[in-house]
């Protein structure tokens, strides 16, 4: 097992290469209630029912799948829930499942009581590497995607290597976007371990190598600016433009699907902008298309993406702001440019 201390609002552990199912004995045994969000889907997967058979003090939330339980609905029916079973602050809520999930369920203990504890145990590799680790909770609304959330962290991340088992082919490629992500701002021994696995059973057999990776990165990271005042936006590298495309495309693209063009994009900018090598801006195409992500988004798209970057959380009033490389694991921040330059960017990756 090992183990990555974060020190941000609270000093918690990430464990990877932990059994969930005696991890969960053990949280039980530590508040008199646990109330384990989890989608539905995953719930008759993992036979959450007879899992926590011996433990009379959980309670079992399910959810939607992905990106549609992370509404105000679903959050106003986990509030009901820990409303009726009188849950107080020796109770705690435990998330199972990917990333959209876990900042459903960190929003709603961070809003309960003002804060209850909760445990993050992801379930994909994207919640892995991303979402579980850093304390951002938040659900989308009709507006954008984590307009409205709290930073709040958990209590300890948990990681069951062994869940990556029942991921398919498509999700385990979403994930290894943002691992790909990760190599480019800081950790470019990431993007060799990829380039030199011969095979995609390869890359699976090496994933908990590059969870441990990623997370150290994103450990570091929040550890020194955990509320985003700067160094944390690196994290946000090809997400400006990626998050635009998940709304348009309704949430039916996986989010690291939408990533993986972001990324592109803003490798194109930095070529632009930032001074970064052709040579490197062909890796991100190079490396992404290995695991089948799509490079390009539609051309008639880019009005309404314009339009949706603007609402993003991390726009300044009316001026978009992205994050660039200057090189692999030297981010740079792009605080001005033109509609006419990003329209002329965004061709290069339209389709």
């Amino acid at each position: 097992m090992t183990v990555i201390s974060v020190d941000s609002d609270r000093q918690y552990e990430v464990s990877i290469g932990i059994n969930w199912v005696e991890e969960l004995g053990r949280i039980s045994g530590n508040f008199q209630r646990v109330l384990i969000v989890i989608p539905q889907s995953l719930s008759q997967l993992f036979h959450i029912e007879n899992v926590i058979a011996k433990l009379p003090n959980c309670l079992i939330f399910e959810t939607t799948d992905g990106e549609s339980q992370k509404n105000s609905q679903t959050l106003t029916k986990i509030w009901e829930k820990l409303g009726k079973e009188n849950f107080t602050r020796s109770d705690a809520i435990v998330a199972i499942g990917g990333g959209a999930t876990t900042d459903l369920a960190g929003f709603a203990a961070a809003s309960w009581l003002r804060g209850i504890e909760w445990f993050a145990v992801p379930t994909t590799l994207a919640g892995m590497v991303d979402a579980s680790v850093g304390g951002k909770t938040g659900i989308n609304t009709d507006a954008g995607k984590n307009l409205v959330g709290a930073f709040y962290s958990p209590s300890a991340v948990l990681m069951d290597p062994t869940f990556l088992h029942s991921l398919s082919d498509r999700d385990f490629a979403a994930g290894m976007a943002e691992v790909i992500k990760t190599g480019f701002i800081e950790d470019g021994e990431i993007l060799s371990l990829i380039s030199s696995a011969s095979t995609s059973a390869t890359i699976r057999e090496i994933a908990p190598l590059l969870i441990e990776k990623s997370v150290a990165v994103k450990a570091r990271v929040v550890s020194a600016d955990f509320k985003e005042g700067k160094l944390r936006e690196i994290l946000n590298y090809g997400h400006t433009l990626g998050h635009a495309i998940e709304k348009h495309a309704n949430y039916q693209m996986r989010h690291g699907e939408s990533i993986a063009i972001g990324l592109v994009f803003a490798a194109e900018l930095s070529k632009e902008l930032c001074g970064l090598e052709a040579a490197s801006v062909e890796l991100h195409r190079q490396l992404l298309s290995r695991f089948d992500l799509p490079i390009t988004y539609s051309t008639q798209a880019w009005p309404q993406l314009l339009d949706l970057m603007r609402s993003d959380k991390k726009s300044r009033g009316s001026r978009l702001r992205f994050v660039g490389i200057s090189r692999i694991g030297q981010p740079d921040w792009i605080e001005t440019v033109s509609d006419q330059l990003l329209e002329q960017v965004y061709g290069r990756i339209s389709s």
